[in-house]
């Protein structure tokens, strides 16, 4: 099955293909020149310039448009726009510049404050996924759905790093769940919602996020099948800083333990 692709996504994944070359290019390179960001986070040249290319792609066809991107740049007023497309150019910095593969392009786009669509794009895993509301959510062209557990005892989950759970006192809250459930690990970023979105786990959690790091995924899970909230319940939206994203049929229920 191929999804009848709007416009919106067409050039979403244009750019995408731009941002792939970009990205690729420099990993011999250990992503051109490194520098850090006032969070100490580190930021490349491919990181810079791979986001170059996506907001130029997607300007060009859409001039109205505006953008909220993770590095430096964009940083366009968002107050009554209608259209904002969420950019992270290079999802798993640090991952990429030791040439770990666990990285990827995240693309979305948010109408009206609703997100859209979704792009995630995973090179070295060669996983290109995409969704858009109402039409399925697809792996290198195939449709996907998550998996039917529903009983805690069954789930295999995964979960972001710990020293965030710590921050906002819910380490001991993990723990529980990971003793009440079937597997558990810290996989985190994007990989996690491309192996919930495949069925290959049921849960991921994250105590500390950003919009441009799940606004595409969120669109993926849930064409998929699943649900995607912050750890209280809402809807995503761009001050978001957490995230609970599961296969549906468990959501509430992995909810109460970071209640």
């Amino acid at each position: 099955m191929i999804m009848e692709k709007s416009i919106y996504l067409e050039i979403g994944l244009e750019a995408c293909q731009k941002a792939e070359g970009i990205i690729l290019s420099y990993l011999p390179q250990n992503g051109g020149i490194v520098n850090n960001k006032l969070d100490g986070s580190p930021v490349s040249k491919a990181d810079l310039e791979s986001q170059k290319a996506i907001i130029d792609t997607i300007r060009t066809a859409f001039p109205d448009h505006s953008f909220l991107g993770e590095e430096d740049g964009e940083r366009n007023s968002l107050d009554g726009k209608e259209f904002v497309w969420i950019i992270d150019p290079i999802d798993g910095t640090k991952a990429y510049l030791r040439k770990n593969p666990l990285f990827a392009t995240q693309i979305a786009l948010m109408q009206n404050g609703k997100i859209i669509l979704g792009i995630s794009n995973c090179p070295l895993l060669k996983e290109l996924m995409y969704a858009e509301r109402g039409k399925g959510s697809f792996l290198n062209d195939q449709k996907m759905t998550v998996a039917k557990i529903s009983e805690i005892k069954d789930a295999s989950a995964s979960f972001g790093a710990i020293k965030y759970f710590e921050k906002i006192n819910k380490t001991k809250n993990l723990i529980e769940l990971s003793e009440n459930v079937r597997w558990a690990r810290g996989i985190g970023d994007f990989w996690s919602y491309h192996l919930l979105a495949q069925g290959k786990i049921d849960v991921m959690i994250e105590a500390s996020t950003k919009i441009w790091d799940i606004a595409a995924l969120s669109v993926i899970v849930e064409e998929a099948g699943g649900r995607v909230t912050d750890l209280n319940g809402l809807p995503l939206s761009i001050e978001t800083s957490s995230a609970l994203a599961t296969n549906g049929l468990l959501h509430e229920k992995m909810r109460n333990y970071f209640a």
